[in-house]
């Protein structure tokens, strides 16, 4: 009978194996443990959708309600214009993607692919601009847009939209530059034109980014309560931010019914979950290309 009688190599890989083993152990608890803090607000909020109103603050908790109150979530319809107000955040939310899209992709191209004096100047400006706060800007656009007569209208939502902002031109200028530019150039000798490059050749393969954009975009104005509340005063225009503020406020609603809110915000919430699971893969490849070139 042999044995095999341990190298120090061996031994010193078994090591190596051991201590990476316990690292990732570690590593994955502490994300589950990350997961279950992150989930445990959603969990109570889709549970007291489903309870009693008596339910709602027993102590101590109870998670798992006593019968399933599904009519909450019908109730929410009755209670207020809930549909009118998702056909107007679904009405402004479509809008102002199509404006990101069309709007930031044309700047983030112009900086990422074209020759130009002081461009990179330039783009530290479009940049600066993110340190400026919406509190400050907020009484000028006011001022503005009542001008306009734009108040009490979706204008002042989508419009300025379509005028670019820095963060989306950003994210999409560090994605283009990691595309060769000999593309370009092929398309140029090839007789397409500095717009055809644009639409042919680098959006088609900006799908990781502009699905990233989308999904941005999609929770910034879905989940938008500021300027609705300072632009929109009627009750037909009144978005879903400005409705789950005030449902507490209708009168047979008013009565410490937080389990129709939690049902309300429960439903509101439905959009961004199936909008990030269905474009989960292109948002982190998105994520994980932008900032490989500065």
């Amino acid at each position: 009978m042999t044995y095999d009688i341990p190298t120090p190599a061996t031994s010193y890989r078994s090591s190596i194996r051991r201590n990476r083993l316990i690292g990732d152990l570690i590593a994955y608890l502490l994300i589950i443990l990350g997961a279950i803090i992150v989930m445990v607000p959603l969990a109570w909020m889709v549970t007291t959708a489903l309870k009693q109103n008596y339910e709602v603050f027993l102590f101590p908790p109870r998670w798992i309600p006593e019968k399933l109150m599904w009519s909450n979530f019908t109730y929410v319809f009755e209670l207020m214009p809930f549909g009118r107000f998702m056909l107007n955040t679904a009405i402004i939310t479509q809008l102002a993607i199509i404006g990101d899209l069309l709007s930031c992709s044309v700047v983030a191209f112009a900086f990422a692919r074209l020759r130009a004096p002081g461009k990179n100047f330039l783009f530290l400006l479009v940049l600066s601009t993110m340190m400026l706060p919406f509190q400050v800007t907020m009484i000028p656009k006011f001022v503005l847009f009542r001008q306009l007569d734009w108040v009490d209208t979706f204008l002042p939502l989508v419009v300025p939209q379509f005028f670019a902002n820095a963060y989306q031109v950003f994210l999409m200028r560090q994605f283009f530059l990691t595309i060769p530019k000999d593309l370009d150039e092929a398309a140029i000798i090839d007789g397409s034109s500095i717009l055809g490059v644009y639409w042919r050749i680098i959006m088609p393969l900006s799908g990781p980014i502009i699905v990233t954009m989308v999904i941005f975009s999609f929770l910034y104005h879905w989940n938008d309560f500021l300027a609705p509340l300072i632009y929109l005063n009627s009750e037909q225009n009144k978005t879903l931010a400005l409705g789950l503020a005030s449902i507490l406020a209708y009168p047979a609603g008013g009565q410490g019914r937080w389990e129709v809110l939690m049902a309300a915000s429960t439903i509101a919430l439905l959009p961004c979950i199936v909008l990030f699971f269905i474009g989960q893969k292109f948002f982190v490849q998105g994520i994980a290309l932008t900032g490989l070139k500065g």
